[in-house]
């Protein structure tokens, strides 16, 4: 990977839907050559997937929170299928400490929050915390000099 690459990478995270047509004037290479080192920074893994953001509250989802999942390693088995079948899960993650699991989840009420965590006790104890405000978004990274 060259600086051209990581440019691209730069500008793709910022908008995955520039068009190469812009990409292609901002690092003075041809569209053909931009297409060819997208695909070579997609069939290498770098680049793994393009997503589009959406505002949860005007689909009707009010409610995010992170919920700790306490819960043996021995669960994993059982644990994962179920939580990759639950849509409202936007983010599971292993984790360090006294919990073992980190889930980020949106729904629309706290009721349906309830619903769900009930569901999720089952596999351990549990604390959750509701999400008032975020005031850092998800945001891309930076491409590191060195790579």
């Amino acid at each position: 990977m060259d600086k051209i690459d990581k440019q691209i990478l730069e500008l793709l995270q910022e908008n995955a839907r520039i068009p190469l047509k812009n990409i292609a004037e901002k690092v003075s290479l041809s569209s053909p050559a931009i297409s060819s080192r997208i695909d070579h920074l997609e069939k290498s893994g770098i680049i793994q997937n393009y997503h589009i953001d959406v505002d949860r509250e005007k689909l009707g989802y009010h409610i995010t929170a992170f919920i700790n999942l306490e819960m043996q390693p021995t669960q994993k088995k059982e644990f994962y299928p179920f939580v990759r079948n639950e849509p409202n899960v936007l983010e599971c993650n292993c984790v360090t400490g006294e919990y073992s699991m980190l889930l980020k989840v949106t729904f629309p009420n706290t009721v349906d929050l309830d619903d769900f965590i009930g569901r999720l006790q089952k596999f351990g104890r549990t604390s959750t915390q509701i999400v008032f405000s975020t005031p850092v978004e998800p945001r891309s990274i930076p491409i590191p000099d060195n790579i």
